[in-house]
């Protein structure tokens, strides 16, 4: 169990809304880590709290060892979204390797008999349920750390600040490497469904992402399921990333599908 002192650097928080009636907790890609979602705090509906789970190896966590392997960090963030629940009703947000995690973690807890989600949104990432393809695994093991850096230049959400620090870049690369590995090690679970409902997050110009991707999460659904396609690759546009949470329609009570709480 993570200890009590601990929790406030796993489940990261930018500001606590008292009159929040949700908590949107968000889980990382490859090689992120919290920061890219603190901002959000400001584009938040009025009653939604925002949290940013942080994976081991990382932020708060730096002197925590990064996970070894798929499920080795899918139990730790299943630890650390139960010990939020405990508080609030919550959404689950995963982008890409994070998307994934996310759909894992509600798996787990709904399995377990713990406080499922209300709401499920997975961003930029086909569905699990086809297995880890060529396609997800990009980038990959095998890139050097320049190939690395470079997609992380032009895909992913690298601070200007680390693009001219050499130390910092180092970081990257290894915070990268550390999170490939564990998405190499991914297994899909035959017949695993969620209840929640469901929001599939997709990018118009992102190659990462098969044609039938909305369909295919559709069938992992047990509730309602809706598919929305954005502008931009990966990680959208920067104007889009930047108010992704306006675009969770069911973030807002008055959106929510028949069903949900």
């Amino acid at each position: 169990m993570h200890p009590p002192d601990k929790l406030d650097t796993i489940v990261v928080r930018p500001r606590r809304n008292s009159q929040a009636r949700l908590t949107l907790m968000c889980l990382g890609f490859c090689g992120g880590g919290v920061g890219s979602f603190l901002p959000w705090a400001d584009t938040m509906p009025a009653d939604v709290d925002l949290a940013a789970i942080c994976y081991p190896g990382r932020d708060g966590r730096f002197l925590d060892d990064f996970a070894e392997d798929w499920d080795a960090l899918a139990a730790d963030m299943t630890e650390a979204v139960l010990s939020a629940a405990a508080e609030d009703p919550y959404a689950l947000f995963g982008h890409s390797m994070g998307a994934w995690m996310a759909f894992e973690v509600a798996v787990r807890i709904e399995q377990g008999g713990g406080p499922a989600p209300e709401l499920l949104i997975v961003s930029s990432a086909n569905a699990p349920s086809h297995g880890l393809t060529p396609r997800d695994m990009f980038p990959a093991q095998v890139d050097t750390d320049e190939q690395l850096l470079g997609w992380m230049r032009t895909h992913g959400l690298m601070p200007e600040h680390v693009l001219h620090d050499p130390d910092l870049q180092q970081m990257a690369v290894e915070l990268m490497r550390a999170d490939i590995r564990v998405r190499d090690t991914f297994s899909f679970t035959p017949g695993a469904q969620v209840s929640a409902a469901l929001q599939v997050l997709t990018a118009d110009d992102d190659a990462v992402i098969e044609p039938n991707a909305g369909a295919a999460w559709r069938d992992l659904a047990l509730g309602d399921c809706r598919h929305d396609v954005l502008p931009g690759g990966h990680f959208y546009t920067p104007e889009v990333w930047s108010r992704l949470p306006r675009f969770m329609s069911w973030l807002s009570a008055a959106e929510l599908p028949s069903g949900a709480a």
